[in-house]
């Protein structure tokens, strides 16, 4: 018995690629024939070749020689790798004929050395998975001379990139990239990627970046960040490299760029400007929120509330981000510091920005309102010119104590100034074409802004594997201050008659300022071999002043007479405490289980100062949340995972700051509403073939909220509006989504094909007029992509993507948004003779007229260059762009949503022609000192 539990037993330990052994080896002898040198240690692999499974694995011996046994017979494949040289590998196949194939003396070249030239059998790796990083060889990919990491992006399998510069991997937007690890000024990736050489990247590695506690402890906690990271090849790292642009077009369009970076070993300096009106803003606007551009309020991790500015009024003013509406203006300039030190255990990262941005235009909204008993039609006119400025400095510093302790420290401090200048004209009438209301109305702002904020976290490992203890510092200083004017006249009608007129004429002032502190105190001990848990507390405090004031015009002509209606004088503090207690589970490398809950009392206390009336509320959040990851093998993974969290009302839902820049649309507060509670569960499934080059990508989520928080919208007959809101009972809103992702290199043609499919959709309820709406909105999209590169004569890319849209509202069947889309980009390029490349680019879009819209939408935008390079390495070049064409690309927009429909026309940028002198200088080579 004992025999056969021991046979038993070694049946299923064997792995699956054995399963059909019957005494079939290979060997040979691995050497470096031009230095005359055996090569020990090499690594030697034989895989599977129907799915690159690894069936059997050895390191040479100290005369190079090499045997594997106990394979099954079959079509193979032998990987020999070895640091620094060429990977060497053979397709070969074992049967009953051939049980023993004899490999002889295997000739290893060094990469530095390999020559066009030279025939090998097989080529090196172009992509590997290690771990969950994604690892592609950049040597593997044809680029040009002076190309940058967005050509080398582009020919990636799984990633894209968009027009703007916009990078998308695996389903999802890339928010970072790192060069050998570190932020590169940090908060704007495409300032890598249009400007760092391709030629000076050995390694692209795509990984979901875990979050810093992460990190550390080795337990996941859910919190993810897509991310690239370049590694430089050692012989770039020493030298500098750089690129200036400037270009000039007709209609006073113009653009320019200059750029420098110096690398000496482990140090990197840079710095640039760029300065536009065609649409390139250069910098990372949109990371507003961590210097507080906006005044409104957000949940912090622990369910509590956080003010914000103060108000979320007319006082916010332009935010700094262009959408594509308008004529922008952008200047910005920046540079950045980075350094190791004492053997790696030190570091500096630095970055310091300025810019301005300012944008103008006009914009036209046709909207409808489709109520239970009739509709309200809207027609408004915008002109607008805003600007704003900022500058921003971030040092970040990192020390290593030893090999069980670390400390990392962050400080970052901005200053912003908006100015705002908007004008508006309305009207809105009922169904029967009858005037209801119209308005004519000036909003002006100047509004100045100071963030600071700073961060430190502790990091301890005990002797013990896997006890660890951390500590997470923050705090944060936000001021922000407002000045502007509100003149608003509003014309009230019945019956095509006029009723009344109501004037607004008033000098407003806003003073708000936010100071928070947090922490996070972190434990994780291991129960068993494979078992852990994480156990944490955390402590919150934020105070928040905002004193707003509405001044109404005296007799004097002067602007001193307080509207005590429309001022109010804050303060509101919170306080909240949070535990919790997650469990790890690990079986080996492959599979990967978390299960836990985290719990917050939260307590804060609002004073009305003008009033004397105090709002107090307190809370318990529940979090509970439980993940599986199982990894079948290097390349195929699956998680699943699941999240719940208490989403509490806004203070501006329960109890609003009033305010009167829009006097049609006016928000009431509802102290009785409670808390509504989200689950949500996401999966993901990836699966990489790498010698096939044959990739999968599928994710996907679903989510229903209990008792969700919706809004109420009271229109009486003159097309005033009151919104306010309630917790709907029996209804649960929900959101779901599915997207999947097939590519694969068709060897035969060259050319790259994948396939893609999504689809999303969402429930959502609201009232109107106490009647309740219900609305499905879904999406379905699908595509299809090609591509291919032929080195020094042509590339192109082309893609297909038809969709479908359901937009149904319950009050308004009738008036559905229901109908087809379809969108497509492609783009080639040609080499010429005389240095001369050709290349053009179009997207065309299309969407059908629906029950809701009566006429259809297509575009065609079309673009064009031509282009002739200079000098023996190609470093000058001279550009005749084209954009739009075809004068296609008008400032157009609609969308449905629930009973609501809205269609705009907007100002853009059109058809414009730009030549342009571009640069690129470059010194980079020999070994970087240490």
């Amino acid at each position: 018995m004992l025999a056969k539990k021991i046979l038993l037993s070694l049946f299923f330990l064997l792995p699956a690629c054995l399963s059909a052994q019957s005494g079939f080896s290979v060997k040979g002898v691995v050497g470096d024939t031009a230095s005359s040198i055996k090569l020990l240690n090499t690594s030697v692999s034989v895989l599977r070749a129907k799915d690159s499974v690894l069936c059997k694995f050895t390191r040479a011996s100290r005369e190079g020689a090499f045997s594997i046994s106990g394979l099954p017979k079959g079509k193979l494949i032998l990987l020999v790798t070895y640091p620094g040289y060429a990977d060497y590998v053979e397709h070969f196949i074992l049967d009953s004929t051939k049980r023993e194939i004899d490999f002889g003396n295997i000739n290893m070249i060094l990469k530095s050395t390999l020559l066009q030239d030279v025939i090998i059998k097989g080529k090196a790796v172009a992509i590997k998975i290690k771990g969950d990083t994604t690892e592609y060889n950049a040597g593997s990919f044809e680029i040009q001379p002076n190309s940058k990491v967005e050509d080398l992006l582009k020919q990636l399998p799984g990633i894209q990139v968009d027009q703007s510069g916009k990078i998308t991997a695996q389903g999802q937007t890339v928010q970072k990239v790192l060069v050998d690890g570190e932020e590169f000024f940090g908060d704007d990736p495409t300032l890598v990627t249009k400007n760092v050489r391709a030629d000076m990247v050995d390694k692209v590695q795509l990984y979901d970046k875990k979050s810093d506690q992460a990190t550390f402890t080795g337990i996941d906690d859910g919190e993810r960040t897509k991310t690239i990271n370049l590694k430089l090849k050692e012989d770039k790292k020493n030298g500098f490299f750089g690129k200036s642009d400037v270009g000039g077009g007709n209609d006073q369009f113009y653009e320019g760029q200059a750029m420098f970076n110096a690398f000496k070993g482990k140090k990197k300096f840079a710095v640039y400007g760029t300065i536009s009106n065609t649409g390139k803003t250069g910098l990372g606007w949109n990371d507003n929120t961590k210097y507080g551009a906006a005044s409104n309020v957000e949940f912090t991790d622990d369910g509590g509330i956080m003010i914000m500015g103060g108000g979320g009024d007319e006082l916010d003013s332009f935010d700094g981000r262009y959408n594509g509406e308008g004529i922008p203006s952008a200047k910005n300039a920046g540079a950045h510091y980075d350094s190791k030190w004492n053997n790696d255990k030190q570091s500096v990262n630095a970055n310091y920005k300025i810019g301005s941005l300012g944008v103008e235009g006009s914009k036209d909204v046709l909207s409808q309102k489709n109520l239970s008993d009739g509709v309200i039609l809207g027609n408004s006119s915008q002109l607008f010119d805003n600007f704003v400025t900022r500058q921003k400095l971030d040092v970040t510093y990192q020390v290593k104590f030893d090999t069980t302790s670390t400390l990392r420290v962050s400080v970052d401090g901005t200053a912003k100034r908006n100015e705002t200048r908007t004008n508006y004209a309305s009207f809105n009438r009922n169904g029967d074409e009858m005037m209801l209301n119209d308005e004519n109305r000036r909003v002006t702002n100047n509004g100045d802004s100071k963030v600071f904020n700073a961060s430190a976290l502790w990091t301890m490992k005990f002797r013990k594997k896997g006890r660890t203890l951390s500590l997470n510092l923050n705090g944060s200083i936000n001021q922000n201050d407002s000045k502007g004017f509100l003149a608003s006249r509003i014309r009230y009608y019945k019956n095509g008659d006029s009723t009344g007129v109501r004037d607004i004429d008033q000098y407003k002032t806003g003073d708000a300022d936010n100071e928070s502190f947090r922490g996070n105190l972190t434990y994780t001990e291991p129960l068993a071999k494979n078992f852990s848990v994480v156990l944490n507390y955390g402590f919150s405090g934020n105070s928040n002043q905002s004193d707003r004031r509405s001044f109404n015009l005296s007799t004097d002509g002067r602007y001193d007479q307080l509207d005590t209606a429309y001022s109010n004088n804050y303060t509101f503090n919170q306080y909240s405490n949070q535990g919790g207690m997650i469990f790890n589970y690990r079986k080996g490398q492959k599979t990967t289980v978390n299960f836990g809950s985290r719990v917050s009392a939260v307590n804060f206390n609002q004073k009305d100062e003008y009033r004397g009336s105090r709002f107090k509320r307190s809370f318990t959040n529940w979090m509970p949340e439980a993940s599986l990851q199982h990894r079948f093998s290097q390349q195929r993974s699956y998680r699943v995972s699941y999240r719940g969290n208490t989403n509490q009302p806004g203070i501006s839902q329960i109890q609003p700051l009033r305010e009167n820049t829009d006097p049609l649309n006016v928000t009431e507060g509802n102290p009785d509403l409670k808390p509504s509670f989200t689950n949500r569960f996401d999966m993901n499934y990836n699966s990489y073939k790498v010698l096939t080059e044959r990739s999968i990508w599928i994710s996907g989520s679903y989510g229903f909220t209990m008792d969700p928080i919706v809004n109420n919208s009271v229109i009486d007959s003159s097309g005033n509006s009151i919104y306010r809101s309630f917790n709907l009972k029996d209804k649960n809103s929900t959101n779901m989504y599915l997207s999947a992702y097939f590519d694969r290199k068709l060897k035969k043609l060259g050319v790259n094909a994948g396939l893609n499919f999504y689809v999303s959709g969402n429930t959502s309820y609201n009232y109107i007029n106490s009647a309740l709406n219900k609305t499905n909105s879904y999406s379905y999209s699908g595509g299809i992509s090609l591509s291919k590169y032929k080195e020094k004569k042509y590339q192109f890319n082309v893609s297909f993507n038809p969709n479908y849209n359901i937009s149904e509202s319950s009050l308004q069947k009738n008036l559905n948004n229901n109908g087809m889309g379809y969108f497509s980009r492609g783009e080639f390029m040609v080499y010429l003779p005389w240095k001369l490349q050709l290349s053009s680019d179009g997207n065309y879009e299309y969407r059908e007229k629906t029950e809701s819209f009566n006429s259809d939408f297509r575009r065609f935008i079309w673009n064009a260059s031509l282009d002739k390079t200079f000098t023996k390495k190609d470093q000058l070049r001279l550009s005749l762009k084209g954009y739009d064409l075809l004068n296609q690309n008008k400032g157009f927009d609609r969308y449905a949503s629930g009973t609501s429909l809205t269609e705009t026309n907007y100002t853009n940028i059109r058809r414009y022609f730009m030549l342009s002198l571009i640069w690129d200088f470059n010194k980079m080579g020999g070994a970087p000192k240490q």
